[in-house]
């Protein structure tokens, strides 16, 4: 939610060198990856694809043992895709309009004379402020540690936002990522379904599929059977790293506030590209994607790569998904149109390397392509969006 996109939304290389080759027969290229990405910096790794679980570096910095490639961690912006969904599946049923003014239903919420629509919402064309104030949220270590357990009522949380910030430009007019926009559509699930969102969540998504790993945990700040512990470098040697496994994310509802596990994701995302959770028509419309830099698209919910144009792959390779992260926890998912799909979860040390923070993306570019490497330069100087 706050780091660069850097694992697969790069663009504009100066540089590249070919990712290490593996002998037949010994390590599987995604293992390699994640290996990689470990030495390199990250505590620890897991990947699950349809052929492939694998895990490295370790669940915890203070004793021994592997991540548990079965696991949970938080899955941040990914959630906007479960959200999305929602907000489809309330389409499909004539409840809610996608060029209909979300002032319909909200009214009162937003201060801005133009009319914001559903679509432009989802598609993070409205305009909305980012983030809770015009200055990052958590600008310094102190905020991200103290604030762990802090409870924020949905609507007042976007009240903050909006109150205190202008439009980023005019609604529909340019693409700007939107935090507070994913919040007011939680509160459109909320006021048309009559129901909490996790409720709407578990009833519509997460129960028929059978997803026992995915939640909502609003103020709930345990994370239950959990992956890897999520850490990050907040304060100065000699200090060492802090863990951010429990936390408060009621701010960011239906942003970025979900629990999920590679299983699940993938999972979710197999039914929902395969035409089990929204109409052809909408899932169409969720596939219709405006620019957004970096050699990436987004449409309602939903980000479309080209892997070779971002400048990850070797070759012409397009994914489909989310990327997300919060502090200790970064997410990417992402799904082919041959059925092939894969989540990765890191644990981020933020004073790792450039190249590790490079390197976080291998193993999910190893399941679709041979991959290449931007130089850390090229990576700095990429314009990239930010989750």
């Amino acid at each position: 939610m706050r780091r660069s996109f850097v694992a697969i939304a790069c663009a504009a290389m100066l540089s590249v060198t070919a990712f290490p080759a593996v002998a037949a027969g010994k390590t599987d290229p995604r293992q390699a990856a994640m290996d990689a990405a470990v030495a390199a910096g990250i505590p620890g790794m897991v990947a699950v694809a349809d052929d492939f679980r694998g895990v490295s570096g370790v669940a915890s910095i203070e004793r021994p043992g592997k991540p548990d490639a079965s696991g949970r961690w938080r899955i941040a912006s990914v959630s906007k895709v479960f959200v999305a969904t929602l907000v489809l599946q309330l389409v499909a049923e004539k409840r809610v309009g996608l060029d209909e003014p979300v002032q319909r239903h909200l009214p009162g919420l937003l201060p801005y004379p133009e009319p914001i629509t559903v679509r432009q919402l989802l598609q993070h064309t409205s305009g909305l402020p980012r983030d809770l104030l015009p200055e990052d949220t958590w600008s310094s270590p102190a905020e991200v540690d103290t604030e762990r357990f802090e409870h924020f009522d949905s609507d007042d949380m976007i009240r903050l936002s909006v109150t205190k910030q202008p439009l980023q430009f005019k609604p529909g007019t340019s693409w700007a990522y939107s935090n507070t926009g994913y919040n007011v559509l939680g509160l459109l699930v909320e006021k048309t379904t009559r129901k909490p969102l996790e409720r709407a969540l578990a009833e519509r998504i997460t129960g028929p599929l059978h997803l026992r790993d995915t939640s909502l945990p609003r103020d709930f700040p345990f994370l239950i059977r959990p992956a890897a512990r999520g850490y990050e470098q907040l304060y100065d040697a000699p200090r060492g790293l802090t863990d951010l496994t429990t936390y408060n994310y009621t701010r960011y509802f239906g942003a970025g506030g979900m629990v999920s596990s590679g299983k699940d994701l993938n999972r979710f995302f197999e039914a929902l590209f395969g035409g089990r959770l929204l109409p052809a028509d909408l899932l169409k419309q969720m596939r219709t994607t405006v620019p957004m830099g970096g050699g990436s698209e987004y449409g309602l919910g939903l980000m479309k790569v080209n892997l070779k144009t971002a400048g990850a792959c070797a070759e012409d390779h397009v994914v489909w998904g989310h990327g997300g992260d919060l502090p200790g926890f970064n997410t990417l998912s992402f799904h082919d149109d041959s059925g092939k799909d894969i989540s990765t979860l890191a644990t981020v040390d933020l004073t790792a390397s450039p190249d590790a923070d490079l390197k976080r993306q291998l193993p999910m570019v190893s399941e679709f392509c041979t991959p290449v490497v931007p130089s850390t330069r090229a990576v700095a100087q990429a314009p990239v969006p930010s989750l």
